[in-house]
């Protein structure tokens, strides 16, 4: 089977699975290309609400798959790079299932989702020191600002792997579970987060994301959709909330 990224899509999940068993799902030049244009696909779909990623198997993603380095064409490390950030930039929640080993190119996917919940055997490594490659600089500032800059400098010093323990405890990761219950985990709180406000969780993620300047745009769109009003009313009623945003631009009512 050709090395790919597969997708579905059930209950407003996205699930997006990292499949190259042959080589514990390394990520080949394609794949790291295939990654952009496929979640602008998955933003523009409405039905989408939360997006997971994973790997194929018992490993979430071994890296970059090593003989594309020596490929001619472009640098792997900038098509790494821009799936990276086009994976940071996606708009609604994202969360990264790790099982097995998380290396390398497969930390730089997973640090660039919002959550990570790992299987107690996960093993994670950024591991450029063993190749004397350079760790693209947005890369770094990324894990610096998840781990600390202390973590940060022993991952990238060492190249050593980290057991799914001490990546809970340096906040690589957000939750670890037992072996069989990661799955289920997943769903249960992927479909929470779907069944949540998707106007307090895009403002959220742009403003813990540091960008600024769009506050009163947020307010605008508070008041002209109604999720607040709706909030309250199903909590007082005790059923589940029926959100409305996003908003389509007919809908939004001047404030």
């Amino acid at each position: 089977m050709q090395p790919q990224l597969r997708h579905s899509l059930s209950e407003g999940v996205a699930t997006v699975v990292i499949d190259n068993p042959a080589k514990r799902n390394a990520m080949t030049s394609a794949m790291w290309r295939a990654l952009p244009p496929l979640l602008d696909t998955l933003a523009a779909d409405p039905g989408v609400r939360v997006l997971v990623l994973t790997g194929a198997g018992d490993t979430f993603c071994a890296g970059a798959d090593i003989s594309s380095l020596r490929e001619p064409g472009e640098d792997p490390r900038a098509l790494a790079v821009r799936a990276e950030e086009a994976l940071a930039a996606f708009p609604r929640p994202t969360l990264a299932a790790v099982r097995g080993h998380c290396v390398g190119g497969g930390s730089q996917l997973a640090a660039a989702c919002d959550l990570r919940f790992a299987r107690q055997d996960a093993l994670f490594g950024i591991t450029p020191a063993k190749l004397g490659i350079v760790y693209p600089a947005s890369s770094t500032r990324r894990l610096a600002a998840l781990v600390g800059p202390a973590s940060a400098k022993y991952l990238l010093f060492s190249g050593e792997l980290i057991d799914s323990g001490r990546a809970l405890r340096t906040g690589l990761v957000d939750e670890v579970l037992p072996e069989g219950e990661l799955g289920r985990r997943v769903e249960q709180f992927s479909r929470l987060l779907a069944a949540r406000s998707q106007l307090t969780q895009a403002a959220a993620k742009e403003f813990t994301d540091g960008r600024t300047g769009r506050e009163e745009h947020w307010a605008a769109q508070e008041r002209a959709c109604g999720d607040t009003e709706e909030g309250i009313a199903a909590f007082l009623e005790r059923r589940p909330p029926r959100f409305l945003w996003p908003l389509s631009p007919g809908e939004i009512r001047s404030t």
